[in-house]
């Protein structure tokens, strides 16, 4: 089971990743002039719209889904010493994931490698002309998710380099750099640590009905999963930046399997 999981996610990142390089489908992210803008492909591809359902309601969420999946399949175990192995690979995951993505004693370990690989605090504008100007703000306004506009900050926008500023304010982001994919990061974890935590499950003579719905439960996330990183590999980020995402997805799991 657990050999298929990673089979699954290697083989369907490489093919995605591949057609995206033989096709020019994705869109680099860490460009300022392009990440603040809708998928190209997003008018004729349902799935390369940030605004799909998949993305909005299932992607967004990934890791409160995981961990509720993850919760159910082993909750309808009977093994108590697997069940505390199961909620120390689930939290080792978590603390991955808070760290690289959200929190490690200030700046998620992904925005200071964005910052170290020459990334800065950014806020396009778009005029009325559809011309896009690019203004530097404040590192602190991306760290913190502020929006900033003219009336909430306005000694910000009073500055030379905003003369021709004619937006309303926005939320600022990280741009340049190297923006690891956290998709293809999280789903990657996602995918193997649900695996591995049904696979018990198998060697099981009968389920009950609790372990059938975990098993079925935690089956329908993966493949959902599954074809998550195959929209993220075709159509978002680089091929540097998901092969880097892939890494220290597969690297998170392996450290909370030895945890």
């Amino acid at each position: 089971m657990q050999f298929l999981a990673f089979f699954a996610v290697s083989s369907i990142l490489f093919w995605g990743t591949t057609y995206s390089i033989v096709f020019d489908t994705y869109l680099d992210t860490s460009n300022p002039r392009l990440a603040h803008l809708h998928q190209s492909s997003g008018s004729t591809h349902f799935w390369a719209d940030k605004r799909s359902l998949l993305n909005v309601y299932f992607i967004k969420q990934a890791w409160g889904w995981t961990s509720a999946a993850f919760l159910l399949a082993c909750c309808t175990g009977h093994d108590h010493t697997r069940v505390l192995q199961s909620f120390r690979r689930w939290f080792t995951a978590s603390a991955a994931w808070t760290l690289l993505t959200r929190w490690c004693f200030g700046p998620s370990i992904f925005d200071r490698i964005i910052l170290s690989t020459g990334g800065e605090c950014v806020l396009p504008s778009l005029s009325a002309s559809k011309d896009l100007t690019i203004f530097s703000v404040p590192l602190h306004f991306c760290l913190t998710r502020t929006s900033i506009s003219p009336d909430s900050h306005p000694y910000i926008f009073r500055g030379s380099s905003f003369h021709a500023y004619d937006g309303q304010g926005g939320k600022p982001r990280l741009s340049r750099g190297h923006d690891v994919s956290g998709h293809t990061f999280l789903l990657s974890l996602s995918v193997l640590l649900l695996a591995e935590q049904i696979r018990p499950h198998f060697g099981l003579p009968h389920w009950s009905k609790a372990q059938a719905l975990a098993v079925c439960s935690n089956m329908a996330l993966i493949l959902v999963w599954l074809f998550a990183i195959g929209t993220t590999s075709v159509y978002f980020h680089t091929p540097e930046e998901k092969i880097s995402g892939y890494v220290l997805g597969v690297a998170s799991f392996g450290l909370s399997q030895i945890s």
